[in-house]
């Protein structure tokens, strides 16, 4: 069997591998792992066309496969589709060969991934069903209503990886105590400042300075650092100024990501609020959130208070 596992959600990729390896029943010891970025396609193909030494058959994860996207990777191994093309004629049928992509879309014009719609078992796994049940599947036996099983979602946010961290912290303090409660959630997990950075760029854009003001005082009380928000304030801002920049010239979403090294889901978002500035406003909040971080070192300015005057001007 062939297959090929993509989505924007890297847990899901890798919870429906394993769902393969457990349906097949491999031993460990048959299973070879490579990644695309770093190993030839020749490399892989040939360990493909041999026999196990430890089980009837094996098992062949390869990831990082960028081949099935229209995303171009630099400085990388050359890879050579037209042998991949060949093998999917005649496959090894003592190998399961797995190809896996982080990636919200496959680039439908190759003739590899035409191939494969063909040959290969393509799965999908972007969209999450069902995410209150994935995450109260994360906590097993232990115990969490539907009420603070909301919170924990909307304190740690969308991504599944971190939202499994953030589950396993709490479940190795609670130890043999088997229900989780609002105290744990709140005591024992981190909340994402992203969240409340993209609902500060929100109210920025909107021109709320009232919310924003509001959103910047709720992170204060928190005890966020003033320069750790502005930081991240402006690598929105530039992420989302790149975005803009790079889109105009022709790059596509999957280019982009690939460019800027951030998560696909992310800079859809960047992509999407980018318009609603100019590169020259973009520019010029990059600027003035500079001379913010600048002018609290230099004490020239509270830093409590630069931001709000930040937000004021705008």
């Amino acid at each position: 069997m062939i297959y090929l596992l993509y989505g924007k959600e890297t847990l899901l990729v890798e919870k429906k591998c394993s769902e393969i390896l457990n349906k097949e029943q491999i031993n460990e010891y048959s299973i070879n792992k490579y990644d695309l970025e770093n190993d030839s396609l020749n490399t892989i193909l040939e360990d493909a066309t041999t026999i196990s030494m430890f089980d009837p058959k094996k098992v062949i994860i390869v990831t990082n496969s960028f081949i099935f996207t229209a995303t171009t990777k630099k400085g990388l191994v050359e890879q050579n589709t037209d042998l991949l093309i060949s093998y999917l004629e005649n496959p090894n049928p003592d190998t399961i060969l797995i190809f896996m992509v982080i990636t919200e879309k496959l680039d439908e014009r190759k003739k590899v991934t035409k191939q494969f719609r063909k040959k290969a078992t393509i799965t999908e796994l972007n969209s999450v069903k069902n995410k209150s049940q994935i995450v109260k599947e994360m906590f097993g036996e232990y115990q969490i209503d539907a009420r603070n099983l909301q919170l924990f979602i909307d304190r740690i946010g969308d991504n599944l990886r971190i939202l499994e961290q953030e589950c396993e912290k709490i479940k190795t303090y609670k130890n043999q105590e088997m229900t989780i409660t609002k105290e744990d959630i709140l005591n024992l997990t981190t909340k994402n400042i992203d969240i409340d950075i993209f609902k500060l760029i929100e109210n920025i854009i909107l021109k709320n300075k009232q919310q924003a003001l509001e959103s910047y005082q709720e992170m204060l009380k928190r005890n966020e650092e003033p320069i750790k928000i502005i930081i991240m304030l402006a690598n929105q801002f530039r992420i989302m100024y790149q975005a803009k920049v790079l889109n105009k010239k022709g790059y596509t979403a999957n280019d982009i990501a690939s460019e800027l090294e951030i998560h696909p889901y992310r800079l859809k978002l960047a992509l999407e609020k980018s318009h609603n500035f100019s590169s020259s406003i973009l520019l010029n909040y990059l600027e003035k959130l500079a001379d913010l971080d600048s002018n609290i070192k230099s004490g020239v300015v509270d830093k409590n208070l630069a931001l709000e005057l930040f937000i004021l001007e705008i």
